[in-house]
Parts: C-alpha cells; sequence; structure tokens
C-alpha cells in the first residue's frame, strides 16, 4: 500500500520519547510495534537534530521492519533527509505549505489541533492527517492546550474524518481509559506515556487496540 493507504489503516500511533520510556527507546518501540503500533512519530521536542537524525535512522529502520509508517515530529530537515514517511506538526511549527515544499511528493504531513477553528486551517492547509486533544490531562506537550474530554473533541474527529483525513485521539490515554476514548467516537488514537511507560509496551498496545475494537 502507498502511505496515504497506510495512514487511512492506522488505528494506533505511538510518540516515541526517549525521557518517557521505562525501557531503552528502540526496545520499547520494538515491543510495541509488535503489539500493532501502527505508526511510531520520533517526538524529542529538546534534542538536538543529530542526535534526532541518529534516532530517526534507528526507530525508521525498526518501523520498515514492521510495515509501520515513521513520522517524525517538527523537524521538516530531519524527514526529508532521514527518508520519514511523514511529518508532523504542531501549532507552533512551520506551516503545512512551507513543509511540503521541502518534502519530497507523497510524504505525509500532520497537524496538532485543539479547536474548530485550528481543524478548519488544517483541513484548508490540505494536512494529510490530524491529531485531536488534549482528550486527557498530560505533561508531555511542549505547551499548555485546554483539556476538553473526549466526548466534546469527537465531533471535531468526525468532521476531519468526514473529509476524508485520519484524526487520532490524543492527550493521556492509557490503556485504562482507552475505552472511553473509543465509546466517544474516535477511531485512532495516538498515545505516548500510556505505552512507553508500561512495564510491557506490547501488552499495552494490544490493550488499547483491543478498546478501538481492533
Amino acid at each position: 500500500m502507498d502511505r496515504s493507504a497506510r495512514l487511512r489503516a492506522s488505528r494506533l500511533c505511538l510518540l516515541a520519547t526517549a525521557s518517557v520510556a521505562r525501557r531503552p527507546l528502540e526496545e520499547a518501540v520494538a515491543a510495541a510495534l509488535a503489539g500493532g503500533v501502527d505508526m511510531v512519530q520520533l517526538r524529542e521536542k529538546s534534542a538536538g537534530d543529530g542526535d534526532v537524525l541518529r534516532s530517526a535512522r534507528r526507530l525508521r529502520a525498526l518501523c520498515e521492519r514492521s510495515g509501520a509508517l515513521f513520522v517524525v515530529n517538527d523537524r521538516v530537515a530531519v524527514a526529508r533527509d532521514e527518508g520519514a514517511d511523514g511529518v508532523h506538526l504542531g501549532q507552533d511549527d512551520e506551516a503545512v505549505p512551507s513543509a511540503r515544499a521541502t518534502l519530497a511528493a507523497g510524504v505525509l504531513v500532520g497537524v496538532s489541533t485543539h479547536d474548530a477553528d485550528e481543524l478548519r486551517r488544517a483541513l484548508a492547509d490540505r494536512a494529510d492527517y490530524v491529531g485531536v486533544g488534549a482528550v486527557f490531562a498530560t505533561r508531555t506537550k511542549g505547551r499548555d492546550v485546554p483539556v476538553s474530554g473526549p466526548a466534546a473533541l469527537a465531533p471535531l474527529a468526525a468532521a476531519a474524518e468526514a473529509a476524508g483525513v485520519p484524526a487520532f485521539a490524543i492527550g493521556g490515554i492509557t490503556p485504562e481509559n482507552a475505552g472511553l476514548v473509543a465509546a466517544a467516537g474516535f477511531r485512532r488514537i495516538a498515545v505516548c506515556a500510556g505505552v512507553l511507560a508500561a512495564d510491557d509496551p506490547g501488552a499495552a498496545a494490544a490493550a488499547i487496540l483491543s478498546a478501538l475494537g481492533r
């Protein structure tokens, strides 16, 4: 399948951050991939480009072996240089059209959204997918974002999906509360500590997918 088709089939995205992982990051990501993660986003806000490049090279190889998509958070040049499947942009990052001008054709561009206005802009910019949050309280965001709850945010995800843009719930999601996210209507989840900080990242990923009905 091409990247767009693989994205549409994806249900669980792992935000890979070394400081959050209970194990070495590569080991935790490999276990999560074995548990069913479809997409890995390397998210190292404070690391230098050299460190991010090295991590990207290793994680991309893991994803290729598992058939998962590999995305780099924020660093458009790193995504380009390492042949990533995509880049994910926050509201304070480079604009979607600018990122597309740097990336090769067919590389995915995702955008974090928190309200209806941000979602409208992302759709107008033709983002390939969006994150919608924060559904629960989280400490992994680089800036303060409102916590709106899954029921309040699910209509945003539904609007994105209706427009053909996959929408991932994000923010404080764990195996214990993933069922609430699914019950609200979300079809996809992005998770960080809920998997990486677990004793068994693979089992945590599988539990979240089970809550989604996969």
